[in-house]
C-alpha cells in the first residue's frame, strides 16, 4: 500500500515534472532532448546488456573504472549507461564516445509503467546503481523480473539516513530488493543495513581508482606553461552562491600576479559566473576562447567539460567547491591523485570520510568559511615546501585506498555467473 501511495504521488507530480524540465531547459536546452526516455520510451538494447545507472557527472566519472573493467572482462557485452542530467550524459560521451559497446540514455521517472517499459526494452542481465539512488518501483520491478541489482560505491550520510527513516517501510522494501550493496565505508554500510539492506559488503570508493589520463596531464602542463611563473589557484566545481564569496575574497586578498582558475560545477552557469568576475573589476578570459592567458588576466574561467584533471595538474592549490555553502562538498580525490594540495570548507557531508582522512593525512586543510579558505590557499602559494609535502601526502592517500573496482567487479561476476562458482569475494565487514 505504501508503494501504491508513492506511485500515485508520482502520477500527481507529472505536470510539475514537465514544467521542471521546461524551466531547466531555459538555461540548458539539452533537458528537452531525448525527453521520451524519461517516460520509458527507450530504444531496444543490444544483447547481452549490462546496465549501470550514474545520475550525473560525478557518478559517471566514478563509474568509468568499473565500465572499463566490465568491457575488458566481457568484450561481447553492451554497456547501457543511464543518467538523470544532460551533463551526466555528456560526460559519458566524453569518456566512452568512441566505443560502440557503450551507449547512454535517461533513466525513466519512477513510475511503474515507465520502469516496466525501460526494463522490457533494455533487458539487462545485471543492473548497477552508483552511489545512493533509491527508487522503490524500479528496484521492485528488477526483483520481480529476476534482474540482479547492485548498489555500488554506496554512500549514505547520517543526514540522508534520517530522511530515509521518515519513509522507513518504503525504503526497507526497496533496499531488500537489492542483491548486494557495496558500501564505501563501514559507516555507510551500517547505515544502509539499519535501513533494511540485506547483503552489505564494504568495497571502498571506486573514485580512488580513477587514474589521471596521460592526455589530461599533458594538457595541464601545457596550461601551466602559458602562465609562466605565475601562481595558479583553482576554485574547483563551485556551486551557486560560492563564486561570489570566492571572487570577493580574491579581489580583496589576492596579489596581482595570482591567477584564479574558476571552474563552476554546472556549465549552464558559465556566463553568470563570468559576469560575477567582471562586476568585481577582475579581468577575465575563458578557456573556450583558446587564447593564450594574458599577463593582466586575473580570472581564467574553466568553461569546458572533461578537463578537471588538467586543471588540477595546472594548479598549485585547489579550493574544493560545494563545501563553502551547505551543498555537501565535491570530490577532492582527483586533486589528491595528481598531488594538488586541497583546501575545503565546513560543508563536506557528502564526502565526510574522504575529507576527514585527507586532512588527517596532511593532504587537505579545512577552513571555516570562504574568506578563511582564500587566506589559507594564498598563504600556501608562498610555501612551496609545504605544498610539496601536501601533494605527496595526497598521492599516498589515493594509492592506499585503491582496489574498490576489483572488489566491486568480483561481486558482479558472482551475480553474472553463479553457476560457475564465481562467488563474490567478501569485502571488509561492515563493523570494520
Amino acid at each position: 500500500m505504501l508503494r501504491l501511495g508513492y506511485s500515485l504521488c508520482w502520477l500527481a507530480l507529472i505536470p510539475a515534472l514537465v514544467l521542471r524540465l521546461l524551466w531547466r531547459a531555459r538555461r540548458q536546452p539539452e533537458y528537452l532532448q531525448h525527453i521520451s526516455e524519461r517516460w520509458g520510451a527507450h530504444s531496444e538494447s543490444r544483447e547481452p546488456t549490462l546496465w549501470i545507472h550514474a545520475v550525473s557527472v560525478g557518478e559517471t566519472r566514478a563509474a568509468a573504472p568499473l565500465v572499463r573493467a566490465l568491457l575488458a572482462r566481457h568484450p561481447d557485452h553492451h554497456i547501457l549507461l543511464t543518467h538523470m542530467t544532460p551533463t551526466g550524459r555528456a560526460t559519458a560521451g566524453e569518456l566512452f564516445g568512441d566505443d560502440p559497446r557503450v551507449s547512454s540514455a535517461y533513466l525513466p521517472y519512477d513510475l511503474p509503467w515507465a520502469v516496466a517499459a525501460f526494463l522490457e526494452r533494455a533487458r539487462p542481465r545485471l543492473g548497477v546503481i552508483m552511489e545512493t539512488e533509491i527508487w522503490p518501483n524500479l528496484f521492485t520491478a528488477c526483483k520481480r523480473r529476476g534482474v540482479p541489482l547492485v548498489l555500488a560505491n554506496a554512500r549514505l550520510s547520517e543526514r540522508s539516513a534520517r530522511g530515509y527513516r521518515k519513509i522507513g517501510a518504503l525504503a526497507r522494501e526497496a533496499l531488500e530488493a537489492l542483491s548486494v550493496v557495496g558500501a564505501q565505508t563501514p559507516q555507510d554500510g551500517a547505515r544502509l543495513t539499519a535501513l533494511g539492506a540485506g547483503s552489505v559488503q564494504v568495497t571502498g570508493n571506486i573514485k580512488f581508482d580513477a587514474a589521471p589520463p596521460p592526455a589530461q596531464q599533458a594538457l595541464g602542463k601545457a596550461f601551466r606553461a602559458q602562465v609562466g611563473g605565475r601562481p595558479v589557484l583553482l576554485a574547483a566545481s563551485t556551486r551557486e552562491g560560492e563564486e561570489a564569496l570566492i571572487l570577493d575574497a580574491f579581489a580583496r586578498l589576492g596579489d596581482e600576479d595570482v591567477l584564479l582558475l574558476l571552474v563552476p560545477r554546472h556549465p549552464q552557469r558559465f556566463d553568470e559566473v563570468a559576469r560575477l568576475a567582471s562586476d568585481r573589476g577582475l579581468k577575465l578570459q575563458r578557456r573556450s576562447d583558446n587564447q593564450r592567458i594574458a599577463p593582466e588576466t586575473r580570472v581564467w574561467l574553466g568553461d569546458s567539460m572533461g578537463e578537471m584533471f588538467a586543471y588540477y595538474q595546472m594548479a598549485e592549490v585547489a579550493l574544493i567547491g560545494g563545501s563553502w555553502l551547505p551543498f555537501g562538498g565535491q570530490n577532492l580525490i582527483e586533486a589528491c591523485a595528481v598531488g594538488c594540495p586541497v583546501v575545503v570548507g565546513p560543508h563536506t557531508f557528502n564526502f565526510a570520510a574522504v575529507a576527514e582522512e585527507a586532512e588527517a593525512r596532511g593532504a587537505a586543510l579545512g577552513c571555516a568559511n570562504a574568506e578563511a579558505g582564500m587566506t589559507t590557499a594564498l598563504a600556501l602559494l608562498k610555501e612551496p615546501a609545504r605544498r610539496r609535502a601536501m601533494g605527496q601526502a595526497g598521492i599516498a592517500f589515493v594509492t592506499a585506498h585503491q582496489g574498490a573496482t576489483q572488489r566491486t567487479l568480483d561481486i558482479l561476476e558472482g551475480l553474472l555467473a553463479p553457476d560457475q562458482g564465481h562467488a563474490p569475494r567478501p569485502g571488509r565487514p561492515i563493523d570494520g
